[in-house]
This record gives structure tokens, sequence and C-alpha cells, in this order.
């Protein structure tokens, strides 16, 4: 974290000389170094976004010049240290704040969704809570939690925003059953190949308290639209694998001759 606040104080200070120097010419990334300096200067940026805080730059600009100019500083680095350490702590019981608050929201939201979606045609509450609605009735075979599946999902939250979505990325999934959340595990088993279901998942089917990523908070209640597209048959898999190794084995070996 010290060496944030450092490479941020050099961005800072090259973005004060350009105000300070408002005539000189506009930037050119002509040379390595300068492409380099600017990427660096990308990477500080972003870095400074996550403070979340406004500093004053000119007193910024001020402590970068003391250190280069080698005179004294205004506070000692056990000050210094002492000073970001508070900020620090300050900056994380806000964010324990805000995500309790959001936890509580979510879970008041959530609650509710779920007590009008139970009652809606087609929806079916199995005894762990989640919630499935047949989209699309397959008549290939079910999974079971051992298999490795392909599947192709939408995820949004019972807001609309979407999270994740394999339609988007142009290609189906494959994955080992055991490995993904509880919901996911019992809804997916449900299905038959072929089939499309519409999975509910209570916070407790899905990231719990912790949610997960930017747009999952605490507590939230998933919705996901699953597509069954096939169990992987990892023993043919294997086989066809060996197979190909064989005939490039057999062709390097003719090729040697």
């Amino acid at each position: 974290m010290k060496k944030v606040f450092i490479l941020a104080c050099v961005v800072l200070l090259a973005a004060c000389s350009q105000q300070e120097e408002k005539k000189a010419p506009a930037l050119t990334l002509d040379s390595e170094e300068s492409k380099l300096a600017y990427a660096i200067g990308m990477d500080i940026g972003m870095s400074l976004k996550t403070l979340g805080t406004d500093l004053d730059r000119a007193v910024m600009i001020a402590a970068i010049n003391d250190r280069l100019d080698g005179v004294e500083t205004k506070l000692t680095q056990e000050d210094a240290n002492k000073v970001k350490q508070a900020f620090f702590v300050k900056q994380a019981e806000k964010k324990a704040v805000e995500q309790k608050a959001a936890a509580e929201k979510n879970k008041a939201e959530g609650t509710a969704f779920l007590a009008e979606h139970a009652g809606k045609e087609g929806v079916t509450v199995t005894p762990s809570g989640l919630h499935y609605q047949v989209i699309l009735q397959g008549e290939g075979a079910k999974p079971t939690l051992n298999d490795k599946v392909t599947v192709h999902y939408k995820g949004t939250t019972i807001d609309g925003v979407e999270f994740d979505s394999s339609y988007s990325r142009g290609e189906p999934i494959t994955f080992p059953l055991a490995g993904v959340i509880a919901g996911w595990q019992e809804g997916v088993q449900l299905m038959n190949v072929g089939s499309k279901y519409r999975l509910v998942l209570p916070s407790e089917l899905a990231y719990g308290e912790r949610g997960a990523g930017a747009k999952i908070g605490p507590n939230s209640v998933l919705i996901f639209e699953v597509e069954l597209v096939a169990i992987v048959d990892e023993k043919a898999e294997a086989e066809a694998a060996a197979k190909l190794e064989e005939a490039a084995k057999a062709a390097q070996a003719e090729a040697n001759k």
C-alpha cells in the first residue's frame, strides 16, 4: 500500500505540472519509454480510484518535492505510517457498515420476492428452498453429482441485472457438477439433457452473506435460465484423447523413417 501512495504521487506531480504549464505541447507517446511511463500511469490511476477519497493534490506534490529535494519532511515516517493506517482502518469500517446494510436490504427484498414467486403458476419449490420452473422439457438422461455437464445459462439478480451469460460469450460451459454452488447442483440434477429450466436460488443456495463480485451483493437471491446441453462422457473423452495421441505418435514415427 505504501508503494501505491508513492506511485500515486508521481502521477499527481505530472498532473500538477500540466496545469502549471498550460502552454506545454500535447502529450505524445513517441518512444517505448514514454509508452511504458503512460502504461504504468494507467495502472496507478486505477489504483487511486480504489482509495475512495479525494486527496489534496497540492499537499501530495509538496511531499514529493520534499522527498526528491532531500529536505526535512513535515511528518516523520512513523507519523506518516500512522496516518495511513488510520485511514485504511476507517475505510474498512465504512465498508463493513455498507456491507451490513446491503445484506439486510437484500435479505428483506429476497424474502419478499421468494414468497411472491412461490405462488406463481408452474413454479415448484423443493425442500431446500430452490424454486424451479420448466421452460422446455428434454428427453435425455439426468446427470448425477459426480458428472461433468455442458450447459448454456444466463444469470440475473431479482431486479434484472445480468451478471453472467454463456449466451453472451457465444459458447456453452463445461464443468464438474460437484464444483458449483448448491442451487446449481440440485437444480441441474432435476433436468434431462435437452431441458431448459428457470432456477431461482435463495441466497443460502447461492453465495450467501459474502456475495460474489461487484454485481452479486450479500444475501442476494439469484435467477438463472439453464439449458442442459450434454452430460460429458469422460471415459469416451479419455479414449478419444488416447487414440489421438497414438495417431500422432504413429505419424511422427512414419515421418522419421
